[in-house]
């Protein structure tokens, strides 16, 4: 697992901070009182505070519900309009990495309008699958988009194992196209 490394949170502004704390400094400078100890209210509302203090900064609703990227935000806003945004060296060294980086443009073209549609694991068209169920065998045929059973059209393969039993299956099992997990009984026998 691939772990991502979090910027630490500057003492000023964790949960545990006293509201003496004026450590944080920018350009030289301590960041002013009244600042600190709203960005440590930030900490204490609700969401749905933060939603509405959201909207007041920044003159839009969030997207988001997440509590620490909304105060995160808010407070770099806060921070941002009390002592100044990004140097100009920075903003056009940012524009300048924005430049150089390739971008896609358009999306990927393909020969095959279905072909990103496809699942890798639903068989080729015209292959037919067969599973017998209560007693009777079934017939599904698999079509370039979607699966026939009986004349009907169906979406999925697990719609058509719906029609076939009456409830809900995962129809690559259903139909032995992956195998059960190892605690189970192998998967009845599924042709192609």
């Amino acid at each position: 697992m691939i772990m991502l490394a979090q910027a630490p949170v500057p003492p000023c502004l964790s949960p545990h901070a006293t509201p003496s704390c004026v450590a944080t400094e920018k350009r030289g400078s301590r960041m002013p009182e009244s600042i600190i100890e709203e960005i440590q209210k930030l900490r204490q509302m609700t969401v749905g505070e933060l939603r509405a203090r959201y909207a007041e900064v920044f003159g839009e609703e969030p997207r988001s519900r997440n509590k620490d990227y909304l105060w995160k935000r808010i407070a770099y806003r806060i921070q941002e309009r009390a002592e100044g945004g990004l140097s100009e060296r920075a903003r056009r060294r940012a524009a300048e990495l924005a430049r150089d980086e390739d971008l896609r443009v358009r999306p990927p073209s393909s020969t095959d309008p279905t072909a990103w549609m496809r699942d890798p694991r639903v068989p080729t068209p015209g292959t037919i699958l067969k599973r017998s169920w209560a007693g009777t065998e079934h017939v599904v045929q698999v079509l370039d988009i979607g699966f026939l059973y009986e004349g009907r059209r169906f979406k999925s393969l697990s719609a058509a194992a719906r029609a076939i039993t009456g409830t809900r299956w995962n129809g690559f099992l259903f139909f032995g196209l992956i195998g059960r997990k190892p605690d189970g009984a192998g998967s009845e026998g599924a042709t192609s």
